[in-house]
């Protein structure tokens, strides 16, 4: 018998955080913003930004004086989308305006993955030519995939980590090639049950 996910499965896919830009037309008054929103913390001596955090969905944004805003937590780029409408609802409700159209540019996806097989990773290293495999250093296999571009940490479990996707898909089409790869070079090891 073959282990689970080895013969023809899906390997299972979870993005665990969107980090995105947002930027606004115009410059923001910190402080005001502080006054209103009680939920917020603004320390400008220890740092620039003003900390909004949502609960739901569980997303922190750093609001910055130029416009600008870092959002991270987002498990999804609608959950994104839909964080970034209610921090600008709440604040344009609070007698702050907002002009224009905010801009929203996906800096980084981090995913995690399981391709429900071992993996051997020497014949991995060998097998990926762009790939790091020092295991005195580290335990995993460092993979830098130029298609998608996304950086790929794989672990013998069949467990990754995949950094640098800036769309879903990316994410789902990296798998599924370091997937397939794995297998037509033996890198998936088929574990026999008794």
């Amino acid at each position: 018998m073959s282990a689970q996910g080895f013969s023809g499965g899906v390997p299972e896919v979870q993005i665990e955080n969107i980090v995105a830009t947002v930027i606004l037309e115009h410059s923001l008054d910190l402080s005001l913003i502080e006054s209103r929103l009680p939920d917020v913390d603004y320390n400008p001596d220890q740092f620039p930004g003003l900390v909004y955090r949502l609960e739901q969905p569980k997303v922190t944004a750093l609001i910055f004086k130029s416009g600008k805003m870092v959002v991270t937590g987002a498990k999804s780029v609608n959950q994104l989308v839909f964080a970034v409408k209610k921090i600008l609802k709440t604040i344009i409700n609070k007698g702050i305006p907002i002009h224009g159209k905010p801009q929203i540019q996906i800096q980084n996806i981090v995913a995690s993955a399981n391709l429900g097989a071992m993996i051997d990773l020497e014949k991995a290293a060998l097998a990926l030519p762009t790939s790091m495999y020092e295991p005195e250093q580290f335990p995993g296999l460092i993979y830098r995939m130029s298609k998608p571009v996304v950086v790929l940490l794989i672990f013998s479990s069949g467990k990754m980590v995949i950094t640098g996707a800036k769309r879903e898909d990316e994410v789902t089409k990296a798998v599924n090639v370091i997937y397939e790869t794995l297998k037509e070079n033996k890198c998936l090891i088929e574990e026999e049950f008794f």
